[in-house]
């Protein structure tokens, strides 16, 4: 079986992609959790992710890492990881790479934490930019595709890679079209995405880090986590 090491499920977005993708196409796997700032919890995981990082899913002796990695190396071995028409995989593909690899101010401006709410001090406008961009992307795979993924009728990667954005939208109580606030709301009720934010919640242990970043990026409001 499949062994995936993720980070703390409140802060670890790029951990959530591959368990949530997972998750919901049914493919078994072990959880190994390495809790962010506990020496001990990642000694010697170098050893099994070279870089150091989560998200890493490790196939008998053969360690994969980086989620979009991962997701292409699931992709050959299950169906339906990708659409299975040719241009909604294209299509899927491109805005799947573009949030592995953009969006840098709404990740620096809006970081996850999942059991938080917390009211911004500044929105610049390149955090309204990256908004924009995906406003107007997911609007774009809703048409395209007929909904109610960004890619069709079935849940693929491309929905697994925009979940972060999900979680930092709730949080962060971020402004979007009616489209794309309806389409987060269903990613936000997906079994899996709700076992995530549950177990989340649960996590007592607090990385001082992420927490001093809290109140520099803005007001926190509400904190539901467990004490």
């Amino acid at each position: 079986m499949y062994r995936l090491y993720i980070a703390n499920k409140n802060y670890s977005s790029w951990s959530l992609r591959p368990w949530l993708l997972m998750r919901e196409l049914g493919i078994g796997f072990e959880e190994r959790l390495l809790r962010f700032g506990v020496a001990e919890d990642w000694q010697g995981y170098r050893q099994i992710a070279p870089s150091g990082k989560v998200p890493c899913l490790v196939d008998d002796a053969l360690s994969v890492w980086d989620s979009l990695a991962i997701t292409e190396y699931l992709a050959e071995r299950h169906a339906g990881v990708w659409p299975l028409e040719s241009q909604a995989r294209a299509w899927a593909r491109s805005a799947a790479s573009e949030m592995h690899s953009g969006f840098a101010v709404l990740r620096q401006r809006c970081s996850m934490s999942c059991g938080v709410r917390i009211r911004l001090k500044e929105f610049p406008p390149a955090l309204e930019s990256d908004i924009g961009r995906l406003g107007s992307l997911w609007s774009d795979g809703l048409r395209r595709f007929g909904g109610p993924y960004l890619a069709g009728r079935a849940f693929t990667a491309v929905d697994a890679f925009f979940a972060p954005v999900a979680f930092r939208v709730q949080t962060y109580a971020l402004t979007l079209d009616a489209a794309a606030a309806a389409y987060v709301a269903r990613l936000l009720a997906l079994p899996s995405m709700q076992r995530w934010y549950r177990e989340a919640l649960a996590e007592r242990f607090r990385d001082e880090p992420h927490e001093q970043e809290m109140p520099v990026l803005g007001v926190v409001e509400n904190d539901f986590r467990a004490h």
